[in-house]
Formats: C-alpha cells, structure tokens, sequence
C-alpha cells in the first residue's frame, strides 16, 4: 500500500533577534533558493512570501520528511547561501525556533492569500502580534519571554 497524507502547513520563523534585514529589493532571489530547497525535498510549495524580519511558508510535506529536519534544512542551506552570495548583508542568522501550524485543506486558498498579502498586512500589525496571533488561534501555550 502506497502512503497519502493531506497536511497544509504554515510555517513561520524569523531572523535573529527579528534584525530587519531581509531587504524587499532582493527577496524573490532568497524565495526562489527556498523553493529549490523544498522541491527537492519532494515537498510541495504553495506560497512563501514575508517581510524584512521573518519569513512565512505555506507547504505540504512528503510523507518522509520530518518537520523540525525540514525547518533545519532550509535554515542552514538559506543562511549559508546568503553569506556566501552577500545577498543580504546585515543577515545574520535564523532564530533557532519556528512557528508551524497545520490548516485543513479546505482553508488552503485563504493561508495563500494571506500569505500572499503579508507586506499589506504588516502595515498594521508587528511580527511579535502576528506570532502572538497565530499561538492563540491554533491554542498554543507560549512564554511571553521568547517572543520578544
């Protein structure tokens, strides 16, 4: 018997420390290297998009790959790749944690969408609150600490 999962995933994380230096000019460049990451993962990528301290990714995972190595390997090959190309000079590195949060697959086009519209949406709203938003929403317990 062949193995079928059906689980969307957005996932979420940050620059360290959220340094704003994800520059808008050159960001298609580091979403087109993440693409190639996930493709070759044999994962499906159904949007990524952010803004200058953090990254959002909408996803669905071959059944063989772990969520946390999947997160991992994106994080260490994007930095790598950004110091190498000095694509974004004032990067550092990749917080160490993540948000990730599974959708029903009736909700994929409002997750694209919403991702899709994250310059817009961050007009109004600071990573921090969005973080925060999400934890509640998908019933999370957090320590206000780590947010900040």
């Amino acid at each position: 018997m062949s193995t079928y999962t059906q689980i969307l995933y957005h996932i979420v994380f940050s620059t360290k420390k959220r340094k704003k230096s994800l520059f808008q000019e050159k960001d298609d460049l580091l979403y087109r290297y993440i693409w190639g990451i996930v493709k070759n993962k044999k994962c499906h990528l159904y949007r990524i998009n952010g803004i200058a301290d953090h990254i959002h990714i909408v996803t669905h995972l071959h059944p063989s790959i772990a969520l946390a190595d999947f997160v991992k390997d994106i994080n260490v090959a994007s930095s790598v790749w950004i110091k190498k190309e000095n694509i974004f000079p004032e990067f550092d590195r990749w917080q160490s944690g993540y948000g990730a949060f599974t959708y029903s697959i009736d909700s994929k086009n409002d997750l694209i969408e919403y991702v899709k519209n994250q310059k817009e949406h961050h007009r109004k709203l600071s990573f921090e609150e969005e973080f925060r938003s999400l934890l509640i929403e998908h019933g999370i317990d957090f320590d206000k600490k780590y947010l900040y």
